[in-house]
């Protein structure tokens, strides 16, 4: 009898998105396996940042050992922990810097991906700044006793905001920040559309020229390849002011950056990415967080990845006493090992009983079945090291598919007979493994 509960909604973008080979956005704490140490580091990170500090964390493993999964997962916990979030893959038009705009892109995605816990998929930007005006209304009204409708609520209303933007105003761009923010706030008041979107353009990084939006907004600054990351900064601290617990920003496919051919372009990348590093570690950052993902190649590279540049090289390397077979978890970096085979074989039966209750059917493969189909997949593919847990996955995913759809053909001819079977000591060890994780 399979006893899981989980909603529809759910099982559909679990085994949409683990068919596809990506991370599905939702209901990952029903796979998650292993990573506990890393999650822990990374939640301790969020209760600094909440009480107004900042992060920053590179997140590294080879392709396909779960870098993507864990960054979302970590962005899921955020959410639920009251953060505004934002993602965006680095890519060639999506850098840190460039001379194509390709900051400006990466600002784009990550205010088009801004998201809440009541705003999951993206698109938030709206909603925090309504919900901000919201709630001071409500704060106004319940502590001088105004009616909604009553003339002082608007001007009371007024002096708040700019006793939150005030505070911004001294900070880099804060003046412009603000004076737009206001901007935003009298055409909410004034039912004025035109100056509303102009104000959320200018927000979302769309206006091509300084011209452009000083005649829209009266703001002779406009957020640019240059000094998009200054903007980012400004909004931790606004949602901090307003009452989240600040901004972590999760940025993966780092290695697009080790990947430009230009050297001077990747030193710009790469001098960018020192700003943001000593900004968050030195204080000059506060409510941000900045997590990273990318592959260890892109990170170690003497020649091209980031040990290439020295002032990063020597901030992240390991000291003395944090060599590669004792991960620290509290550095700068996070580096993932591959999942065991014991856990990736927990993975599995999580999957195989996902699949069973998202078709309706009664899950019918062994824990023996299991394990040959462990073997047979890493026997395939020649070495314990080349086993990642996104081949394995798309392949079980297959599988399921397969004997679901032709119920006439057996495992046993799709992933062949077992020649040999666990010698009994194994088979114990691995019951009393499996019965530890309740499965």
């Amino acid at each position: 009898m399979n006893e899981l509960k989980i909603p529809k909604r759910m099982t559909t973008a679990i085994v949409n998105s683990l068919t596809a080979g990506v991370v599905p956005r939702i209901g990952l704490e029903h796979i998650a396996v292993g990573r506990r140490p890393e999650v822990e580091a990374i939640l301790r990170d969020m209760d600094n940042i909440a009480e107004g500090g900042a992060a920053f964390k590179l997140i590294t493993g080879k392709f396909g050992s779960g870098k993507s999964f864990l960054l979302q997962i970590i962005r899921n916990y955020a959410m639920d922990r009251d953060f505004v979030v934002a993602d965006a893959d680095l890519s060639p038009e999506r850098r840190l810097v460039g001379t194509k705009g390709q900051g400006l892109s990466t600002y784009r995605e990550l205010m088009s991906h801004l998201s809440t816990r009541t705003r999951p998929d993206g698109g938030a930007l709206e909603i925090i700044l309504q919900k901000w005006i919201f709630s001071l209304q409500q704060a106004v009204m319940q502590e001088q006793g105004y009616s909604p409708d009553a003339p002082q609520l608007g001007e009371e209303v007024e002096k708040r905001i700019y006793a939150v933007t005030s505070e911004m105003r001294g900070l880099v761009h804060g003046f412009d920040f603000a004076k737009v923010l206001a901007s935003y706030w009298n055409a909410h008041k004034l039912a004025d559309d035109e100056l509303k979107q102009d104000a959320l353009r200018w927000l979302r990084g769309e206006f091509a020229t300084r011209t452009e939006a000083r005649k829209a907004l009266g703001v002779g600054v406009i957020i640019d390849d240059d000094n998009w990351y200054e903007y980012m900064k400004l909004w931790a601290e606004f949602t901090a002011a307003i009452g989240y617990k600040g901004l972590l920003l999760f940025i993966d496919e780092g290695v697009n950056l080790y990947k430009i051919t230009n050297s001077i372009s990747r030193q710009s990348n790469y001098e960018k990415l020192l700003t943001m590093f000593n900004d968050t570690m030195q204080g000059k950052a506060e409510s941000l967080g900045i997590f990273l993902g990318g592959t260890p190649q892109f990170v170690e590279d003497s020649r091209r990845g980031l040990f290439s540049y020295e002032a990063l090289r020597s901030r992240l390397v390991a000291g003395r006493y944090g060599g590669t077979s004792m991960n620290n978890f509290t550095g700068p970096i996070i580096a993932l090992d591959m999942l065991s085979h014991e856990e990736i074989l927990v993975l599995l039966t999580k999957l195989r009983d996902i699949h069973a209750l998202h078709y309706g059917y009664v899950a019918l493969l062994s824990q023996e079945q299991l394990v040959h189909f462990m073997e047979e997949a890493v026997g395939r593919l020649g070495a314990d090291e080349l086993l990642t847990p996104r081949e394995i996955v798309r392949d079980f995913m297959d599988l399921l598919h397969t004997l679901r759809q032709h119920p006439e053909i057996s495992f046993e001819k799709l992933v062949g007979e077992r020649t040999s079977t666990p010698a009994d000591a194994e088979q114990s060890e691995l019951d009393g493994f499996l019965a530890e994780f309740e499965l």
